[in-house]
């Protein structure tokens, strides 16, 4: 499934760039891809269009009483805690969470954005998830929303880490 996902962030360059799924499930066919997989990613960006849209239409608290409300991604207080539940720990596993740690407090991985990758990366195969998996998760959470990350942590994302030696 990670192949087909990487494919449709390579060559779609945002969310709403991407054909419906219908369409895309033939255009993946055509490319070579085998039908589990496309399946299974199809379902899987799926779920990314919803939550991303309902992260999108959460309403902002409006500024002034009688004007509507505006919509945008809503901030998680400075004070609050990200819990993760016994089934997330085991499924994400110590590199991943460690990684994820990493974006937010890098400032780059908002609130709602992590909540929509842990919801992904829960949809996703692997027990405990690779940290590569995790890593495409979180590009196709920025894809989702028409966003790039900046570039360090584009490179971070992109990077193969198996080669590289510890100091």
């Amino acid at each position: 499934m990670f192949e087909v996902l990487v494919f449709v962030y390579e060559n779609y360059w945002r969310g709403d760039a991407c054909p419906e799924l219908q369409q895309l499930g033939r255009k993946l066919s055509a490319h070579g891809f085998e039908a589990e997989e496309i399946h299974d990613a199809l379902v899987w960006l799926d779920g990314l269009n919803f939550a991303a849209q309902s992260i999108k239409l959460s309403p902002a608290p409006a500024s002034v009483p009688d004007e509507a409300p505006a919509f945008a991604l809503q901030e998680q207080s400075a004070h609050s805690l990200r819990v993760y539940s016994v089934a997330e720990q085991d499924h994400l596993g110590a590199q991943c969470l460690g990684f994820l740690s990493f974006l937010e407090s890098a400032g780059v991985l908002p609130a709602p954005m992590r909540e929509i990758v842990i919801d992904r990366a829960m949809a996703a195969s692997g027990n405990p998830m690779a940290l590569d998996a995790l890593k495409i998760i979180v590009l196709m959470v920025y894809w989702s929303f028409g966003e790039e990350p900046d570039a360090l942590i584009l490179d971070e994302l992109c990077d193969d880490t198996e080669g590289r030696l510890a100091h």
